[in-house]
């Protein structure tokens, strides 16, 4: 639906969306539409998705990465992580701009074909994919089946001889021991984790699980080596970590070369590319990023003497993180004394309609948010607050420390950006609260992509 564009007002800046601006009133908009107006219709919680600058940010990385490698002679595809945020919508925009989806579940994959997506522009990852979505995967024709044990490598030949048809494209997830990102569980090449097989050899002297596998693949006649699948971790601000992946994937696909004679024409470097949470946060910049990773590449691939594969890389977070924001009624305000020693201090706790049930992430690791008033600006100082949800969790906290104004009351809006990737992804039913809305706005107009839950949609569920 089409509203009354809010009046220009001055951008905001990190952590939040290209579109999200203070209206002279004091409120914020986003894409031209003021925020009170959307919570009117809308009602609260709500993500509200600025559909601009997710294009924006689409097209930012594949014009980037295709410049960087287009000078060294060599192609790449960028994958639109699905598991960040997806819907039909989405998905349909990431591929309009030029991008293919990465899915993990079979779910995902129902949604990237719903919106229209060629299968061969999909993507199907997953540490344990079921015979069903592995068939679906076939049944599609996806571009790619990302193997992630020595056991896959038969159930999807499997899968092919009992189909028939064309050797499945796949990729070998493989973990190259480069520690990089945020949080542990978000720290994907270490060793001891579920994903992807180890570069390192064996301690009897046996070849690493790694070029076992891509030797097995090439063992089966119902496959198509398509390449070598890296991924380091997410929310990295630190662009090294990749120029030592990619020495180590070269240096396997050099390895694999050498022993068959078959060199793998594909490698994936992953992505999980950081973004500002926080006022303070730098992001990566696309155009240094994709630079810094082309030079690694061809590097990697002169000192191991081979020709340079085709690249592809998943931004991750990066497209649609930054896109979002969370839009929040405040309702219960009180004070709390921390400390009982010489110098306690006082925090403000302010409730809002949420909390953990839409965004997980502060619970699950601690990540950082920031938050600031959407429907006006405070009339008196800040003061150290903490924004926390409705559930029955101590630990159900949406913002561990902001500023807020003093006056800070019941029915005040609050918004909080970068909730993108892995809010609506991770939100769940906890207490029987229904998951908000996904409202794209662009252009001073909003419209539904993802409808709000209702409570005849969890009663329906429940067959007593």
């Amino acid at each position: 639906m089409t509203t009354p564009a809010a009046a220009a007002g001055t951008a905001l800046g990190q952590p939040w969306s290209s579109g999200a601006a203070r209206t002279p009133d004091g409120a914020l908009s986003v894409a031209g539409l003021d925020l009170r107006a959307l919570a009117a219709e809308h009602g609260t919680p709500a993500y509200v998705l600025d559909e601009a600058d997710f294009r924006h940010r689409a097209r930012a990385y594949r014009e980037a990465f295709e410049h960087a490698f287009a000078s060294i002679g060599t192609g790449v595809d960028v994958y639109y992580a699905g598991k960040a945020f997806l819907s039909v919508a989405v998905a349909r925009w990431a591929h309009e701009e030029g991008l293919r989806v990465d899915t993990a579940t079979g779910g995902e994959l129902a949604v990237a074909l719903r919106a229209g997506i060629p299968g061969a522009d999909i993507g199907l990852h997953g540490n344990n994919k079921s015979d069903a979505e592995i068939d679906r995967a076939l049944e599609a024709g996806v571009g790619r089946i990302i193997i992630d044990s020595l056991g896959e490598v038969e159930r999807v030949a499997a899968a092919v001889r009992a189909r028939g048809g064309e050797p499945a494209p796949v990729m070998v997830r493989v973990t190259t021991g480069v520690h990089a990102g945020g949080h542990e569980y978000i720290s994907t090449a270490h060793e001891d984790q579920k994903f992807g097989l180890s570069m390192a050899a064996a301690h009897d002297g046996a070849p690493s699980p790694a070029l076992t596998a891509l030797r097995l693949v090439l063992d089966h006649p119902e496959l198509r080596l398509l390449g070598i699948h890296s991924h380091i971790g997410s929310q990295i601000l630190d662009p090294s970590g990749f120029e030592v992946a990619a020495h180590k994937v070269m240096g396997l696909r050099a390895e694999l070369a050498a022993q068959t004679g078959v060199l793998a024409p594909e490698v994936d470097l992953g992505g999980g590319f950081g973004i500002a949470y926080l006022p303070q946060d730098v992001p990566l910049d696309p155009a240094r990023l994709a630079k810094d990773v082309a030079s690694a590449v061809q590097g990697a691939c002169v000192e191991h003497g081979t020709p340079l594969p085709r690249i592809s890389i998943e931004p991750g977070r990066a497209v649609v993180g930054p896109s979002t924001l969370t839009l929040y009624t405040v309702g219960t305000v009180k004070d709390v004394t921390v400390g009982d020693g010489p110098e306690p201090f006082t925090r403000r706790y302010v409730s809002v309609d949420g909390g953990m049930s839409d965004n997980l992430r502060p619970a699950l690791y601690g990540a950082q948010y920031h938050a600031e008033l959407a429907s006006r600006v405070g009339d008196e100082a800040p003061v150290l607050a903490r924004v926390v949800g409705k559930h029955c969790e101590s630990g159900d906290i949406v913002v561990h420390e902001v500023r807020l104004p003093a006056d800070v009351r019941a029915g005040d809006l609050l918004a909080v950006p970068a909730t993108g990737a892995y809010g609506r992804s991770m939100a769940s039913n906890y207490n029987h609260v229904p998951r908000p809305p996904v409202v794209a706005v662009r252009d001073g107009a909003a419209r539904v992509i993802v409808r709000r839950e209702t409570e005849d949609d969890l009663l329906a569920l429940d067959l007593g």
